[in-house]
């Protein structure tokens, strides 16, 4: 999952105006929203994956990702429901022009938060620092 958290945070760093789009896309912000939430929304998701890859606050962190998850899941769904075509803005924002499958996502975001949630309860603690 770390991995995951740090490559989708990666992927958004340097591309302000394709991450505020994707977002506004989403119908559910303001413009001044989408632009806030598009800077800090990369630096956010690569600073949760170093917590889960130092294993920081391993459990903590894991409840952290699943929430997140959950928020982003919640979103997907709404756009869905809506009829909207829209790219998820996930791993490559503003790449896609004919949309992400959503259902697809909220599958491999529900698939992330099984595997987080086993990582919650049975941490590897060898090297975990605080479980």
């Amino acid at each position: 999952m770390a991995y995951i958290w740090i490559s989708a945070g990666m992927s958004k760093i340097g591309v302000h105006m394709d991450v505020t789009q994707t977002i506004k896309a989403y119908e559910i912000f303001t413009p001044a929203w989408s632009d806030y939430l598009a800077r800090i929304i990369g630096p956010l998701e690569i600073a949760g994956g170093l917590l889960l890859l130092l294993g920081i606050k391993l459990r903590w962190s894991g409840w952290l990702s699943i929430g997140v998850l959950l928020l982003f899941m919640v979103g997907l769904y709404s756009a869905w429901a809506r009829g909207l075509v829209i790219d998820c803005g996930c791993f490559s924002p503003g790449e896609s022009d004919t949309g992400t499958n959503i259902l697809a996502t909220l599958g491999r975001d529900a698939l992330y938060v099984l595997i987080t949630l086993i990582m919650i309860y049975r941490p590897y603690k060898k090297f975990a620092l605080y479980p």
